[in-house]
């Protein structure tokens, strides 16, 4: 009898947060949620120990990686932005595990899905730069979603997407033409180094990145999959190309 291969481990970016004046490393439940829906994965959160976590020993000891949307921004030091206005939430802890993780993680042949918060971490951490304020752009949509709402409306479809042609997105996809809904304040200014782009929003910005030349699956969305992921064929066909190729990275190990 073929013995069954183990779930696969997935390291989930940890943001660090106040509460009730304790700090503790949380990441959002839905994210592990479509892991283990999705993925049939173990989910496991990353701390935000910036310097002190031993990246080499983490990526050693995991199938994948994901790194999941946030309320808080990547400060805009790191891509050499103009100071954040005044009241937006960064996470400096988060920013110093995340962004030498994700081209650590790709050198060493780990896979990486990248959502909203981290997709924007993907472009940074390859030397591209973000809109802070997507909606004061001019040509720019406004993105957001409206926080008054349920959270099934917050979700909801908002707008078209088109995958470029002929890219891993369009193949996947089985179209050059999907629908996907919209909750981020920021965005891609620049494209960083060594990524292609996939997926382009109607107002042209850039919403789906894959990362040239990696071994395995390395790939970003500025929208968020992980909703509902098994009510929707392509974002349950991004997250099970990711745990494929998270399974296959736990086979060579």
């Amino acid at each position: 009898m073929k013995t069954k291969s183990p779930p696969p481990i997935i390291g989930v970016s940890g943001c660090r947060k106040d509460i009730d004046g304790y700090d503790y490393d949380s990441a959002p439940h839905m994210f592990v949620d479509a892991l283990e829906k999705a993925c049939g994965a173990v989910p496991l959160i990353v701390p935000t120990l910036g310097a002190a976590l031993d990246r080499k020993t983490l990526i050693a000891h995991v199938d994948g990686l994901l790194f999941t949307g946030s309320v808080s921004n990547v400060e805009p030091h790191h891509y050499d932005g103009p100071d954040s206005v005044e009241g937006t939430a960064h996470d400096p802890h988060r920013d110093a595990t995340t962004l030498p993780l994700i081209v650590e993680a790709v050198e060493a042949g780990v896979p990486i899905f990248c959502i909203c918060r981290g997709f924007q971490e993907l472009n940074v951490a390859y030397g591209g730069s973000l809109h802070q304020r997507v909606f004061e752009v001019p040509g720019l949509l406004d993105h957001r979603s409206d926080r008054t709402q349920p959270m099934d409306i917050r979700f909801d479809l908002a707008h078209e997407m088109s995958l470029v042609e002929d890219s891993y997105f369009a193949a996947l996809a089985g179209s050059t033409t999907i629908m996907v809904n919209s909750l981020h304040g920021q965005g891609i200014e620049r494209v960083g180094d060594g990524l292609s782009v996939q997926a382009i929003a109607p107002d042209g910005l850039v919403e789906g990145l894959t990362v040239n030349g990696a071994r395995r699956f390395a790939a970003g969305v500025q929208w968020h999959p992980e909703f509902k992921v098994m009510d929707n064929s392509f974002s349950r066909a991004l997250f099970e190309a990711f745990a494929e190729s998270a399974r296959e990275k736990a086979a060579e190990s």
